[in-house]
């Protein structure tokens, strides 16, 4: 058995995009395109060439058999990417219920996946197996091996968390109050860990679950809970955001802005405004946008806060109505602040990396290339490999499509928010096509991405 590198893994990632997308111009049916990918791509096995042929992640198909279990009213396993990898190459093989289930899925046969071939070893494969999280599968019932809840697994036990809670104290409590705010805290520290859509489904449920609660709880916890919807309602704003909703999103951040205001919750007034500021600047509103972003300013806390609205809000806006020397007003003071501010984790929070990459952003606005290729080197550094910031910082400085390219074999397009694809096409749009290989490939690569949701509202 051989291992597939990391570099012909993504090879094979690029060379299978290509195909399925020419099988898609020529109307080709799916068992047609995994006969092209096995044919062009040796490697593949029945059941990777199929995931591929649907343009499926791993962590898309395990989402897509766990809506097999739902439907039947079951509940799914809790599949691995790393296990998935291991039947797809031949080092494990499911269960007869699971064959049954992923064949549903993937609309073929069992015998069209050949699950009981053995194949070639992928070092992904090596990754170790979860701790079973609701229903031990039946298929590793012998196992004994125990790893680390993932955050996958532990993300809808906090909605049943909040959904016991509601039940024992339909009236509120000082308890749930405190579950609540746990539950906010577990979705900013965790933002990047999931795909929008799924984060997006759990923190709406929660949401609901505490409004039922609002109306009969005494004042303070009423107060309590009202702050922590509102949070809520911030982080389905930011969600929709990187879903390309930008409707939605202006709906849920001026939800969120209300309650804070409201409550007295001025954190949550000023981040709610800052990235109202953020959708207005996509849609090039530089009115609105500077209007929140000045908004936003008034209610941010000294310090780090007051940092996060110059540098995350304010500075884009000045860029991009060519204000270079306020904008270098906004770098100067929020640098001066972030030299000795306490950063903050989680989507709520900021650090030095997200506030290098605004910076970037900024001198690139203004058409400073080498400045801005110097300063994004810097957030590149400081945020941690294959993240969103780390995605958003390699294409943010120079017209790179071997990087670009790299990128796309790395983040599966479930988790490739609407921004990165924003970036991604300024980048082609950058590049000649014709004279850049690497270019011509990025600009394929694009188009063959499935949309973040889908037309009839479904996630990709």
């Amino acid at each position: 058995m051989g291992k597939v590198s990391r570099a012909r893994r993504a090879e094979i990632q690029r060379k299978a995009t290509r195909l399925r997308a020419q099988c898609q111009r020529d109307g080709d049916s799916q068992e047609r395109t995994v006969t092209v990918l096995r044919a062009a791509i040796p490697e593949l096995t029945a059941l990777e060439a199929w995931r591929l042929a649907l343009g499926w992640s791993r962590a898309q198909a395990i989402r897509e058999v766990a809506q097999v279990y739902l439907a039947d009213d079951l509940l799914p396993p809790a599949l691995s990417q790393a296990l998935l990898c291991r039947y797809e190459h031949g080092q494990a093989q499911p269960g007869d219920e699971y064959r049954i289930m992923i064949s549903r899925a993937y609309g073929a046969r069992p015998d069209q996946l050949g699950l009981a071939t053995n194949h070639l070893w992928c070092s992904t494969c090596a990754a170790p197996l979860p701790l079973d999280y609701g229903r031990r599968q039946r298929e590793e019932q012998g196992n004994d091996r125990k790893a680390s809840m993932t955050t996958e697994s532990g993300l809808p036990a906090i909605r049943e968390s909040v959904q016991w809670a509601v039940l024992d104290a339909p009236e509120g409590s000082p308890s749930l109050v405190a579950l609540a705010e746990a539950a906010v805290e577990h979705y900013a520290l965790n933002y990047s860990k999931h795909p929008p859509s799924t984060l997006h489904d759990e923190v709406r449920a929660t949401r609901n679950l505490l409004s039922t609660v609002v109306a009969a709880a005494d004042r303070d916890t009423a107060r309590g809970l009202r702050r922590q919807v509102g949070w809520l309602s911030a982080l389905l704003g930011n969600l929709a955001y990187h879903l390309d909703d930008r409707a939605g999103a202006r709906a849920h951040l001026t939800l969120a802005g209300a309650i804070g205001k409201s409550t007295g919750e001025t954190a949550l007034t000023a981040w709610s405004s800052g990235a109202l500021a953020m959708v207005a600047t996509f849609r090039r509103d530089w009115d609105h946008a500077r209007g929140h972003a000045e908004h936003g300013l008034q209610h941010a806390p000294a310090g780090l806060r007051r940092a996060q609205l110059l540098g995350w809000a304010l500075l884009p806006t000045l860029a991009a109505l060519g204000d270079a020397s306020r904008a270098d007003d906004v770098v100067s003071e929020s640098d001066e602040i972030m030299r000795t501010a306490v950063e903050i984790p989680g989507r709520f929070g900021y650090d030095r990396a997200e506030h290098r990459l605004h910076v970037a952003e900024a001198h690139l606005t203004l058409e400073r290339y080498d400045r801005a290729a110097g300063v994004a080197r810097t957030s590149i550094a400081a945020a941690p490999e294959h993240t969103p910031g780390w995605v958003a910082a390699t294409l943010a400085p120079e017209a790179a499509a071997g990087r670009a390219l790299n990128v796309l074999d790395l983040i599966p397009p479930a988790r490739l928010r609407a921004t990165a694809r924003s970036r991604l096409a300024r980048l082609t749009r950058i590049l000649d096509p014709a004279t850049t290989g690497a270019g011509a490939e990025l600009a394929e690569r694009l188009r063959a991405l499935p949309a973040p949701v889908r037309t009839d509202g479904t996630a990709a």
